[in-house]
């Protein structure tokens, strides 16, 4: 096709902002996303752990968002999950479709091309398969894709070594504001409660890249979101007032800092406004985990330790499910008028 239909197409006043995404990873100069390696974060050397750690700390402060390079996961490894997803997305539709999920019924795993009703009511350029990776107690292995012969163990490989990867991250920003290292964790769900849930986002040549999006403006309602990508720019972040295009760093995988740790954190921590954008000459893959609390049983509010009178809490106590409605409707809380509204 030579023409978007027109459920793709942005609001006007959206569209100025949205640029080459080659020419703009191209450039040099402006804010870049901090690349945090992470080979000292367990060092034995006092000052080239302290270093590593506050390092990690910083990116979270100010911008929400790192590659992470040397974070221990094999390049093998990343590899094989890249090769999976690519393969399951490299079939003809009527395999993939056999994997479709429905919304309508309440079945968001699957293969879709819409994950949420986001706020514009315009369509995401993007097709996605999204599932619970871990607990493996909690997986839906039924609904994994059976092509490639590898995406099973592959995935849940991966799924294995982030979920290690996420307790060592909680430990350094629980010991940045000043908690005991196990304390985020605890009070994200722990290793029985906290879901990694996978999405990968396939986003395909778009013949008019300036008028769309991949995914729109959002920040992420997770704990942490951890992402892989094939090398082909698209990330922006909103920083400072503008769209900073992140760059395509080698075996990287990027973090964010999502919702749930901003609010424990009462707001210490950043969830960084950001987006993803789309080019009419490269197909762009993104392999995100987003490592969720429970939706229920858990009360998300800023921890009594971060809380003080110079910076009282920023945002109102709700359940992860009541955080997620009020992101997506901005439905007000049952709480009643008095509840004090978060910075939006």
């Amino acid at each position: 096709i030579e023409r978007i239909p027109k459920e793709y197409i942005r609001p006007e006043e959206e569209r100025p902002s949205i640029g080459d995404i080659f020419a703009e990873e191209k450039m040099g100069g402006g804010p870049q996303v901090p690349t945090v390696d992470l080979k000292g974060i367990n060092s034995e050397d006092l000052e080239v752990r302290e270093k590593c750690r506050e390092e990690l700390r910083k990116a979270a402060v100010d911008w929400g968002v790192m590659h992470l390079v040397n974070h221990g996961i094999p390049e093998e490894l990343t590899a094989r999950v890249k090769a999976a997803g690519e393969g399951f997305f490299g079939q003809p539709i009527e395999e993939k479709e056999k994997y479709a999920n429905d919304q309508a019924a309440g079945n968001v795993q699957g293969y879709g091309s819409k994950l949420a009703n986001n706020a514009s009511g315009q369509l995401e350029w993007e097709d996605y398969f999204f599932h619970c990776v871990f607990p493996e107690d909690k997986t839906d292995l039924s609904i994994w894709p059976k092509t490639p012969s590898d995406y099973i163990d592959a995935t849940r490989e991966y799924a294995k070594q982030l979920r290690a990867l996420t307790t060592t991250v909680l430990a350094v920003l629980s010991l940045g504001l000043g908690l005991e290292e196990g304390r985020l964790e605890k009070e994200v769900g722990g290793m029985e409660e906290l879901l990694l849930q996978m999405k990968i986002n396939y986003y395909p040549k778009c013949p008019q890249p300036e008028l769309a999006l991949g995914v729109e403006a959002h920040t992420d309602v997770s704990a942490l979101t951890f992402i892989l990508h094939n090398m082909v720019p698209g990330l922006q972040l909103f920083y400072e007032g503008k769209w900073v295009t992140a760059k395509c760093v080698p075996n990287s995988i990027i973090m964010h800092v999502g919702d749930t740790v901003e609010i424990l954190s009462n707001g210490k921590y950043k969830s960084i406004l950001h987006r993803g954008v789309v080019n009419r000459e490269k197909v762009r893959v993104s392999w995100a985990v987003f490592c969720e609390p429970p939706k229920e049983k858990i009360i998300l509010q800023p921890l009594p330790e971060t809380v003080s009178e110079a910076d009282p809490p920023r945002f109102p106590p709700r359940t992860f499910a009541q955080h997620i409605k009020h992101k997506l409707f901005r439905l007000t809380d049952q709480e009643g008028a008095d509840t004090p509204k978060p910075d939006e």
